[in-house]
């Protein structure tokens, strides 16, 4: 198990960095790549899982046994992307209670209507702020352990406007919860605003998009300029299809992966990364025979 609660991280000055995973093997490559905490991606998981885009094809369930999988591979805080809550107040219990279960750290929930799109998509919509808010404290209320994390994320930026967005942030904020996400910021006027708003009250978290509508910065210039938390969500994704791209149009061509081999890894590599030995040597243990 993980020797500090993401909530204890986020008391220490240094800002978090929590990279994008979707699966066992992402957030297990990640943990090995040193990192402290993990960002569990709705986006990722429907590109990976579906094959399609995010825009409310996941499910509570399957968002759901992906933690419980990567919980059980890696001891690092997750934080889960729970999208709307998957429904109303009611909903959006059901949702904490069962990702609490399943190992989640802290769980994001946003003010879009359902089925709701990706953050850095046009076309969406919310609910009202009242709306919000009482979902928002029933989240509060059915979590069973202080340590368990609320976000609030509101989409309101490109809806409604900025100070719209910093007006429903404030709302959220005096309902309880433990941080905040204001999603795709314009410019870093935008952003510094915003830290200099709510920055001295809770941890804000800052979303990178390679592409999307916030300038892609680093998380020491992020943290420079107030931000606690930065994901970077769906780089992994990004990064994983470039390389599969690669993969397979060189296998098409040559008929081998001879050309490519240097640029993966072998049988033996990969079962180092995933740590078949030490596997093997625990099963030992237990043969009796």
């Amino acid at each position: 198990m993980t020797s500090i609660t993401l909530k204890d991280r986020l008391q220490r000055p240094e800002v978090l960095l929590a990279p994008g995973i979707y699966d066992a093997l992402s957030a297990l490559v990640a943990e090995q790549a040193g990192f402290e905490a993990l960002y569990l991606s709705g986006a990722s998981i429907a590109y990976t899982r579906l094959g399609r885009s995010d825009v409310g094809l996941v499910t509570a369930s399957e968002v759901a046994q992906t933690i419980g999988l990567v919980c059980e591979r890696v001891s690092l805080p997750v934080i889960v992307d729970a999208d709307t809550g998957f429904g109303n107040a009611l909903n959006t219990q059901r949702t904490v209670r069962e990702f609490e279960r399943a190992g989640a750290a802290m769980i994001q929930l946003e003010d879009q209507t359902f089925p709701k799109r990706c953050g850095h998509l046009s076309g969406k919509s919310l609910v009202s702020t009242a709306h919000m808010r009482g979902k928002l404290m029933a989240a509060l209320d059915a979590r069973r352990s202080a340590d368990t994390l609320i976000l609030a994320r509101t989409d309101a930026i490109a809806v409604e406007g900025f100070t719209a967005a910093l007006e429903r942030a404030q709302a959220y904020l005096e309902c309880g919860v433990d941080a905040l996400f204001i999603e795709a910021f314009k410019d870093q006027a935008q952003m510094r605003e915003a830290c200099g708003h709510f920055a001295p009250h809770l941890p804000l978290l800052a979303n990178m998009v390679e592409g999307g509508q916030t300038p892609v910065q680093s998380a020491h210039e992020l943290g420079a300029l107030g931000f606690k938390m930065v994901i970077f969500p769906g780089g992994t994704a990004r990064a994983v299809t470039h390389t599969l791209q690669a993969y397979y149009q060189s296998l098409k061509t040559h008929q081998t992966t001879a050309p490519f081999q240097r640029q993966m890894l072998d049988f033996e590599g990969l079962n180092a990364v995933i740590e078949t030995p030490a596997l093997l040597k625990t099963g030992l243990r237990y043969d009796l025979e």
